[in-house]
Protein backbone atom coordinates (compact mmCIF):
# COMPACT_ATOMS: atom_id res chain seq x y z
CA UNK A 1 0.00 0.00 0.00
CA UNK A 2 1.39 3.34 -1.30
CA UNK A 3 1.52 6.13 1.51
CA UNK A 4 1.09 9.88 1.11
CA UNK A 5 1.88 12.57 3.84
CA UNK A 6 0.72 16.03 3.87
CA UNK A 7 2.31 18.22 6.91
CA UNK A 8 1.34 21.68 8.21
CA UNK A 9 3.10 23.98 10.02
CA UNK A 10 1.75 26.96 11.98
CA UNK A 11 4.31 29.69 13.26
CA UNK A 12 2.34 31.64 16.03
CA UNK A 13 2.85 34.67 17.69
CA UNK A 14 2.69 35.71 21.54
CA UNK A 15 -1.42 35.60 21.71
CA UNK A 16 -1.25 32.09 19.76
CA UNK A 17 -2.34 33.56 16.09
CA UNK A 18 -1.03 32.45 13.15
CA UNK A 19 1.70 34.47 11.94
CA UNK A 20 2.86 31.91 8.89
CA UNK A 21 1.24 28.92 7.42
CA UNK A 22 3.17 26.86 5.43
CA UNK A 23 2.08 23.23 3.65
CA UNK A 24 4.38 20.61 1.92
CA UNK A 25 3.11 16.96 0.43
CA UNK A 26 4.81 13.96 -0.07
CA UNK A 27 2.89 13.73 -3.54
CA UNK A 28 3.43 17.36 -4.04
CA UNK A 29 5.60 18.10 -7.04
CA UNK A 30 6.71 21.48 -5.25
CA UNK A 31 10.62 20.86 -3.75
CA UNK A 32 9.85 23.82 -0.72
CA UNK A 33 7.49 24.17 2.01
CA UNK A 34 4.50 26.11 0.53
CA UNK A 35 3.45 29.63 1.92
CA UNK A 36 -0.51 30.16 2.58
CA UNK A 37 -2.62 32.46 4.47
CA UNK A 38 -5.56 30.49 5.45
CA UNK A 39 -6.41 27.23 5.20
CA UNK A 40 -9.71 24.56 6.46
CA UNK A 41 -8.95 21.20 7.08
CA UNK A 42 -12.02 18.78 7.86
CA UNK A 43 -12.06 15.57 9.03
CA UNK A 44 -15.02 13.03 9.38
CA UNK A 45 -15.69 11.33 12.80
CA UNK A 46 -17.70 7.96 11.67
CA UNK A 47 -18.11 7.29 15.22
CA UNK A 48 -19.52 10.44 16.45
CA UNK A 49 -21.04 11.31 12.71
CA UNK A 50 -19.63 15.04 12.72
CA UNK A 51 -17.01 16.77 10.87
CA UNK A 52 -13.87 17.98 13.02
CA UNK A 53 -12.30 21.15 11.65
CA UNK A 54 -9.61 23.20 12.32
CA UNK A 55 -10.04 27.00 9.84
CA UNK A 56 -6.98 28.93 10.40
CA UNK A 57 -5.66 32.24 9.08
CA UNK A 58 -3.06 34.75 9.71
CA UNK A 59 -3.10 38.48 10.72
CA UNK A 60 -2.51 39.03 6.48
CA UNK A 61 -5.67 37.41 5.01
CA UNK A 62 -7.33 40.66 4.02
CA UNK A 63 -11.07 40.51 3.39
CA UNK A 64 -11.38 40.35 0.22
CA UNK A 65 -9.05 37.01 0.10
CA UNK A 66 -11.39 35.42 2.55
CA UNK A 67 -14.59 36.13 0.24
CA UNK A 68 -12.42 34.42 -2.31
CA UNK A 69 -11.41 32.09 -0.28
CA UNK A 70 -14.66 30.72 0.84
CA UNK A 71 -15.87 31.28 -2.94
CA UNK A 72 -13.40 28.63 -3.84
CA UNK A 73 -14.13 25.90 -1.72
CA UNK A 74 -17.79 26.76 -1.53
CA UNK A 75 -17.35 26.13 -5.73
CA UNK A 76 -15.22 23.13 -4.83
CA UNK A 77 -17.37 21.55 -2.32
CA UNK A 78 -20.61 21.54 -5.23
CA UNK A 79 -17.44 19.50 -7.45
CA UNK A 80 -16.25 17.08 -4.39
CA UNK A 81 -19.94 16.29 -3.71
CA UNK A 82 -21.00 15.98 -7.44
CA UNK A 83 -18.11 13.24 -7.88
CA UNK A 84 -19.28 11.42 -4.28
CA UNK A 85 -22.86 11.34 -4.95
CA UNK A 86 -23.75 12.09 -8.83
CA UNK A 87 -26.16 14.40 -7.80
CA UNK A 88 -26.09 17.47 -10.00
CA UNK A 89 -28.87 19.44 -8.46
CA UNK A 90 -28.07 19.88 -4.90
CA UNK A 91 -23.91 20.03 -6.77
CA UNK A 92 -25.34 22.72 -8.36
CA UNK A 93 -26.95 24.26 -5.73
CA UNK A 94 -23.80 24.59 -3.68
CA UNK A 95 -22.12 26.80 -6.98
CA UNK A 96 -25.63 28.96 -6.82
CA UNK A 97 -24.85 29.38 -3.24
CA UNK A 98 -21.46 30.37 -3.92
CA UNK A 99 -22.18 32.52 -6.71
CA UNK A 100 -24.36 34.31 -4.85
CA UNK A 101 -22.57 34.79 -1.24
CA UNK A 102 -19.66 35.85 -3.57
CA UNK A 103 -21.90 38.70 -5.44
CA UNK A 104 -23.43 39.78 -2.06
CA UNK A 105 -19.96 40.33 -0.58
CA UNK A 106 -18.91 42.42 -3.32
CA UNK A 107 -22.41 44.28 -3.40
CA UNK A 108 -21.11 45.00 0.77
CA UNK A 109 -17.73 46.06 -0.25
CA UNK A 110 -19.06 48.74 -3.19
CA UNK A 111 -21.74 49.99 -0.87
CA UNK A 112 -19.20 50.57 2.12
CA UNK A 113 -16.46 52.07 0.06
CA UNK A 114 -18.12 53.62 -3.12
CA UNK A 115 -15.98 55.74 -5.43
Amino acid sequence: MQQSNINVQINLDEQKIPQNIEWSATDSSAQEAQSARAMMLTFWDPTDKTALRIDLWTKDMMVDEMADFFYQNLMGMGDTYLRATQDQALAEEFKTFAKSFYNKFRASQLAQNPK
